[in-house]
């Protein structure tokens, strides 16, 4: 029989290995696993932060409607890319966004709800005490709400002060008690958070204006759930067929040349000339891509996922698409493991590290030691990367880079001709 111990483990190497979610991971591993609960609430996983929310809450208040078909209804895919240059500490950050409207949480849940029919209301607040009191009141009515926690301030992450006001991504509130607001994060078990740390996290980040959404009971029918995947693909396909290199697939284009290019300043050469905060960046690089990252990875497969279970639901012909978009998942994939090796020792480590704290929060509740360990040695090979040919990895990134951004081009194209 196999301990609890030895799962762990096996769930944390193939996570470090392959990128795989803790989820993914977790049912490769144990065989038929049983759906975890705390009392009434069923914990379900997930991998995209704000359609996981939306399908758990939507679970446990009698409406199962898979987290595939949720991302759909808000959007599907999306592109994005920010190279962030940290003074105070000399850090560099990629950011990566893989979902429609990434950059905006509270708009992407609000249009998704809307879609799939489910009535709800979004509390917005610049005061912390006020939206400390209706999350207690909302929680002790018993109606789970969603909620966006700066990640530094909430603290089950382990991030480091220099993380502070960096942001968030949506989680479920779903119950308190005396001392703790209880969080569901795609885990398997109840994150605890004290009620003083949950109310800084919400009001860190003034924009998102400690927001909350409380969704009503629903009866979502198959009508108004093909309606709302049939909006949401015509919206996936015209966003990502936009010209903007900021918030559309010429993201990945621009990308690409930045990546070679020898003039402009926020290109790498320029930006990495010391090696200087390097292996941070190709570390958010592969953490931002692969599943076992906060935000779910490129999210390319669970689009793929979503056009599997509508090509039934809307009678279209998705097959074709849903495996190209497969295929494109492992292009990236493939980008991510050229960026951030498992070869080079310190980046296996770090890489381990990442799973680690992924496998013990998601199981335990909570980051474990793991995480300041993987910030001091960011720090430590950061100052000196382990790597010799920059040159001709930035190369062969870019080239990467290039064949994702024709073939995502291509398939948004095809795309958007079935369900136009």
């Amino acid at each position: 029989m196999t301990s609890k111990k030895q799962l762990k483990s096996r769930i944390r190497e193939r996570m470090a290995k392959t990128g795989e979610s803790y989820t993914a991971a977790r049912r490769h591993v144990v065989e038929r696993p049983e759906t975890p609960a705390d009392g009434s609430w069923t914990f379900h996983g997930g991998r995209h932060p704000g359609s996981a929310a939306i399908a758990n809450v939507l679970a446990n208040r009698g409406a199962a409607i898979g987290e595939p078909l949720v991302f759909l209804a808000g959007g599907g895919l999306g592109a994005g890319y920010i190279l962030w240059e940290f003074k105070h500490d000399g850090s560099r950050h990629v950011v990566l966004g893989f979902s429609n409207q990434w950059q905006y949480h509270d708009r992407w849940t609000a249009k998704a709800l809307d879609r799939l029919g489910v009535a709800f209301t979004a509390h917005t607040t610049a005061g912390a005490k006020g939206a400390a009191k209706l999350l207690a009141g909302e929680l002790d009515a018993g109606r789970p709400c969603i909620v966006l926690p700066d990640r530094y301030h909430v603290g089950y992450w382990g991030f480091p002060e220099s993380m502070d006001g960096y942001g968030g991504h949506p989680v479920v509130a779903y119950r308190r008690d005396e001392t703790d607001v209880f969080v569901d994060d795609r885990g398997t078990v109840p994150i605890r958070v004290p009620h003083a740390r949950m109310d800084a996290a919400r009001a860190r980040v003034s924009s998102y204006k400690n927001i909350t959404h409380v969704l009503e009971p629903a009866e979502i029918g198959p009508e108004r759930l093909a309606e709302a995947v049939r909006e949401g693909l015509r919206d996936a396909a015209a966003h990502l067929s936009a010209s903007s290199d900021s918030f559309s697939l010429p993201a990945w284009r621009k990308w690409s040349r930045l990546l070679v290019d020898t003039r402009n300043a926020k290109a790498w050469p320029k930006v990495f000339a010391d090696g200087r905060g390097l292996a941070g960046a190709l570390l958010s690089v592969w953490e931002g891509a692969e599943p076992v990252g906060t935000d779910g990875g490129n999210l390319r497969d669970l689009f793929a996922d979503g056009l599997d279970e509508a090509a039934d639901l809307l009678g279209l012909p998705l097959g074709e698409p849903a495996r190209e978009f497969r295929r494109i998942h492992g292009l990236w994939h493939a980008l991510a493991e050229a960026a951030f090796p498992y070869d080079v020792p310190e980046f296996a480590r770090m890489r381990e590290l990442t799973a680690a704290i992924r496998e013990s929060l998601l199981s335990d509740g909570t980051a474990g030691d793991e995480a300041a360990e993987l910030w001091e040695l960011r720090a430590e090979v950061d100052r000196v990367p382990p790597i010799k040919d920059v040159e001709d990895l930035f190369a062969d990134l870019s080239g990467r880079l290039a064949e994702i951004y024709r073939a995502e081009t291509e398939a948004v194209a095809a795309l958007r001709e079935i369900v136009s």
